[in-house]
């Protein structure tokens, strides 16, 4: 993340996102896939490092080999081969990021869901300020539920942060400013819907 200076003097923290150039991969229509959408590749990767059913894929786009596809609907007046840049962007619109969040390994209840913990209250309570407290009943149902918040593993999830403003388009380096963050660690791979 960084930050930029409004017009009004205001630091507005954001977020610096390499959106494209995309490279359209395959068209889907209604009548030959059941649905219309518009495949999209990301960064180029060597044909050595491809499989042959996607190398067949590429080849049949006329494109380079890419590392990541995703689809989107929309775009269906673009043909294989073209490309997608930043442009398709305007300043001041609002966009949704999707992206895996970062793994925070194995967390309590406090992290995990926001516990409160005994909050250092007293009725006897000693090295329990972090603890879940109560799972249910002993003699029935005589097990746990199933859903109930306990420990465990946290982040690595696909998580979606809706109505981020965009700061500024840079369209001479395909950079996108957007307000706030969005999920996951530095240079990983996310999606941003229109």
């Amino acid at each position: 993340m960084t930050s930029v200076f409004s017009a009004e003097g205001k630091n507005i923290p954001c977020t610096v996102i390499e959106a494209g150039p995309c490279v359209v991969t395959q068209i889907k229509t209604v009548e030959k896939d059941g649905y219309a959408a518009v495949q999209l590749g990301f960064q180029e990767k060597k044909e050595k490092h491809t499989t042959r059913a996607e190398a067949g894929h590429f080849k049949a786009a006329g494109v380079q080999p890419q590392r990541h596809l995703v689809e989107f609907s929309g775009f269906e007046q673009a043909k294989p081969g073209d490309t997608i840049t930043v442009e398709l962007f305007e300043e001041n619109s609002f966009v949704d990021v999707v992206g895996t969040s970062k793994g925070k390994g194995n967390q309590g209840v406090v992290k995990r869901h926001g516990f409160g913990g005994v909050g250092q209250t007293t009725h006897g309570q000693h090295n329990r300020l972090r603890a879940p407290g109560s799972l249910g009943a002993s003699s029935f149902p005589s097990r746990v539920f199933k859903g109930m918040r306990m420990a465990g593993r946290t982040g690595g999830e696909r998580v979606t942060v809706q109505n981020l403003q965009i700061i500024k388009v840079i369209p001479e380096h395909n950079l996108l400013l957007v307000k706030g963050s969005v999920p996951g660690a530095k240079n990983s791979i996310v999606i941003i819907n229109k």
